[in-house]
């Protein structure tokens, strides 16, 4: 069972594995500005946000936002490039390879590929900063995370599949995923929205990410609502993507 989909993750992280420093390299450089230009630049401006200084606040969402947006990425790409330019997806068809150890497949290669750029900029804060959190709280952070990545990774393997134009999945991450991401309460808490905003922004599944994930990692509390949210979305998602690619690889 799901022996395909673990042929196709192992293929993904051999290609990861020749490229692995530079990769982590490079997805640290931009939370990392985040963090220093946000927590420290306002830092004098902002002393505290819902009780914990604003540097320890923003830190879990931005460690969130490097893993799920790793996880798209990932799952966007590759699943484009092995169709339109290594045509790898066609290879599959004439092998015992089914949709669904595809799209697993690439699910769990979003995942591993956001865990461990979500880990290198969690090392980073770790070492540069005074961001601690208790180990106890991380097995509730990941549960947030594993349905997170499941979510970013089924909508990059769409992406992947119907796009043709890789300059249209780069405007699919300029135009929807970042302002998802950021509207979301990466920097600020969602109460600061105004009421009517409110309401709509809660109701985003990737509201229920970031604000639930920051609550667990920092106090070690899981908010049922937000993780029954996101399995209702991680569910909804995996059952388009997957119908969505057969009916593209059936064309």
């Amino acid at each position: 069972m799901f022996k395909g989909a673990f042929s196709i993750w192992n293929r993904d992280m051999l290609v990861l594995r020749r490229s692995l420093f530079s990769e982590l390299l490079a997805v640290v450089a931009s939370p990392l500005t985040f963090y220093l230009a946000f927590g420290f630049g306002l830092k004098g401006y902002i002393a505290n946000v819902e009780g914990v200084p604003y540097t320890v606040f923003m830190a879990p969402g931005l460690i969130t936002m490097t893993a799920v947006s790793a996880a798209f990425d990932e799952s966007a790409w590759s699943m484009w490039f092995h169709r339109k330019v290594q045509r790898t997806i066609e290879a599959y068809r004439v092998t015992p390879i089914t949709v669904y150890d595809i799209v697993i497949g690439k699910i769990i290669s979003g995942f591993t590929h956001g865990a461990l750029k979500g880990v290198a900029v969690a090392t980073v804060i770790f070492l540069l900063t005074g961001f601690r959190v208790a180990v106890a709280h991380l097995a509730g952070y990941l549960a947030f995370i594993v349905l997170g990545s499941m979510i970013f990774s089924c909508i990059g393997t769409v992406c992947g599949t119907v796009l043709d134009k890789p300059e249209t999945i780069g405007k699919v991450q300029a135009v929807v995923i970042m302002p998802l991401i950021f509207m979301s309460g990466v920097f600020f808490p969602v109460s600061s929205y105004p009421a009517g905003v409110r309401a709509f922004v809660t109701a985003i599944p990737t509201t229920a990410l970031f604000e639930g994930s920051r609550v667990a990692l920092l106090t070690g509390e899981l908010n049922g609502s937000s993780l029954a949210i996101l399995a209702l979305s991680a569910a909804v998602a995996f059952a388009g993507a997957v119908a969505i690619f057969n009916r593209k690889i059936e064309e």
